[in-house]
This record gives C-alpha cells, sequence and structure tokens, in this order.
C-alpha cells in the first residue's frame, strides 16, 4: 500500500493482479466499492457519499473490465458481490481498516488519544453492563468516539471477523480462527425471583425446585436458553409461560410473584440493590455462562481500541470481583 498525491488530495491506494499487469486502486473507489457491498445498492450507496450515482457505477465497470471478472451479480432487487468481489471486499475492508490505525497511530505519538472505537455486543449486555462501560469510559475519555453495534452472537462474531467492529463483547461465542479472546469471565447463573416468592430466602436452588413455578425463559435466539437448558434434570423439559429475547421483560416479570427467571449476577446487581429483585445461585454443572472480550487474530487494534479493550476488561474484573 503507499500514498498518492494528486494536487492537494491524498489518497490511499493499493494494487491488485491481473492478467495485464497490476491495477491501481484509489482510495474513493475503495470507499465506493465498501458501501455499495454494504447496501447492496448503487442508489442508495450514492446517496450515503454523497456523490452521483453515475460515478459510482462507472467505478465499478472501470475495474470489473481491469480484472476481467464481475465484482457484483446484478439481481432485480439490488447487488450482490460474486466470489470474486468477495476477495476483492476483503481486501478492500482490511486496506481501509490499515489506513484508520495507520493515523491512529500517528495521532498518538503526537500525544492525541483521538480515535473512533466499533464495539459489536448484544442486545442484554448494551442495556447493561456495556452501557456502564461505555459512560465510565466516555467521562475519562470524551475525546474518543464510540460506536456500539448490537446484533445475537453469530452476527457479533461475522461483524468483528469481517472488520466491521473492532471489538465484541458478548455471551458464549463460538470457537473461530479468525477471532482472538483477549479476555474470558465465568460466572454460574442464578434463578432470580421476587422478594415474596417462596424461594426467595434459599441459599441455593435447583432446577428442579424450579420447575414447580412458572418459568420466563430467554427465547432461543439468546445463548442463555441453551446454558439455562443445560441446568435442567435428565429427562425434564422445561415450559416456559413466557418467552423473550428481552432481559428486561425478564426482570420485570420476575418481579411478579410466582414467576421465576434465570440471568447471571451482573444483570440483576441494580436491581437486587434496589430490594426488587433476589438473585439465588443454581446448584449443579451446566450452568456457567462465559462473557468474551474479543478481537480480529490478523492485525492490530488502533491506540483507541487497544485503551478501551484494557478498560472495559479492568471495569469487568472489577463487576466480577464484587459481585
Amino acid at each position: 500500500m503507499k500514498m498518492v498525491r494528486c494536487g492537494d488530495i491524498v489518497e490511499q491506494s493499493i494494487r491488485l493482479p491481473s492478467g495485464n499487469g497490476p491495477i491501481m486502486l484509489h482510495g474513493r473507489a475503495l470507499r465506493y466499492i465498501d458501501e455499495v457491498a454494504r447496501q447492496g445498492s448503487i442508489r442508495k450507496a450514492a446517496k450515503t457519499l454523497h456523490v452521483a450515482a453515475s460515478a459510482v457505477n462507472r467505478y465499478i465497470l472501470e475495474l470489473e473490465e481491469e480484472l476481467q471478472a464481475p465484482i457484483f451479480e446484478r439481481l432485480p432487487r439490488g447487488l450482490k458481490l460474486t466470489s470474486s468481489g468477495e476477495i476483492l471486499i476483503q481486501h478492500i475492508r482490511e486496506t481501509l481498516q490499515a489506513h484508520q490505525r495507520m493515523q491512529a497511530q500517528i495521532q498518538s505519538l503526537k500525544g492525541l488519544n483521538r480515535g473512533e472505537v466499533v464495539l459489536a455486543t448484544m442486545a442484554t449486555l448494551a442495556a447493561g453492563r456495556v452501557a456502564e462501560i461505555v459512560a465510565a469510559y466516555r467521562e475519562k475519555h470524551p475525546q474518543v468516539s464510540l460506536r456500539i453495534m448490537v446484533g445475537d452472537r453469530t452476527t457479533v462474531a461475522e461483524m468483528v471477523a469481517l472488520g466491521q467492529a473492532d471489538l465484541a463483547i458478548a455471551y458464549n461465542l463460538p470457537d473461530d480462527t479468525r477471532l482472538q479472546r483477549a479476555a474470558e469471565f465465568r460466572h454460574a447463573l442464578g434463578a432470580v425471583v421476587a422478594p415474596a416468592h417462596p424461594l426467595a430466602n434459599r441459599k441455593t436452588v435447583r432446577m428442579s425446585d424450579c420447575l414447580l413455578y412458572p418459568l420466563v425463559l430467554a427465547d432461543r435466539s439468546l445463548s442463555l436458553r441453551e446454558v439455562v437448558e443445560a441446568t435442567a434434570p435428565a429427562r425434564a423439559t422445561l415450559v416456559p409461560v413466557v418467552e423473550t429475547n428481552s432481559m428486561e421483560l425478564m426482570k420485570r416479570l420476575a418481579r411478579t410473584t410466582p414467576h421465576i427467571t434465570f440471568l447471571n449476577r451482573l444483570d440483576v446487581d441494580r436491581e437486587m440493590a434496589t430490594g426488587d429483585l433476589v438473585f439465588i445461585p443454581l446448584t449443579g454443572t451446566g450452568s456457567l455462562q462465559r462473557l468474551n472480550i474479543l478481537h480480529r487474530a490478523r492485525g492490530s487494534l488502533s491506540p483507541a481500541g487497544s485503551h478501551f479493550m484494557q478498560f472495559a476488561q479492568e471495569r469487568l474484573l472489577a463487576s466480577f470481583d464484587e459481585s
């Protein structure tokens, strides 16, 4: 990768091999093609980029001609990357990210702590622990901007692997050679009930005891459901009266006796402090939930990304020590 100066404009460029020799792809084309791939539409990409759709289309056609391979498949409802396009877009995004990291590192050398961190996480965390970490970080480092993207665990892992996010904080993420685990915290689930619930005074509780009461469970889109089912006795079937992907709804219903739900200690620390809910640890194996912080295995984090990751690790470690 090198820098090409055109008048007063400096543009990033990369060289791509082709049958007729190297192709020079400039920074503007990188951004155009990346945006079209994200939007699936030249018109939508042009609107986002504030340029003419004809200019975006021209870049695509010229590059396809030079590569002698189609980048996009033209479909009735939009554009889809071809196999060649998938290879190209991965290279483009790695190049754009490398450029951003380079700029951040230069700014860091100047004594500036600026930059942007893109974090992928789950809705349950975004509404609780991650929101607290972000607020605390912003208070100490207001010059760093944070972009939070929410999805299920598969989406979260893919966002980091594809370079759409710098970091992920999420539960029970699967092993992936494209990803590097920076930290992992393990803690047991518990039954969450109202103070007036018949089980509220227990020090610990078995899942078999909980089955006597109406269950409010995470639906199968959440990894929490797998952990809960792993604690069930052999041949027992969990029959929920309510299934939801909303942790807030689970806690709201748990406040109403005799409902019972299952969460981890960190999810309900605020409600425990106010006396609204009671957390009772579940006995037996299989009730551990893994909270992961991870980043891409290839490349390096920007100074801002590395700093935020360390901050998040310290805050989470302190939270687990308190619990």
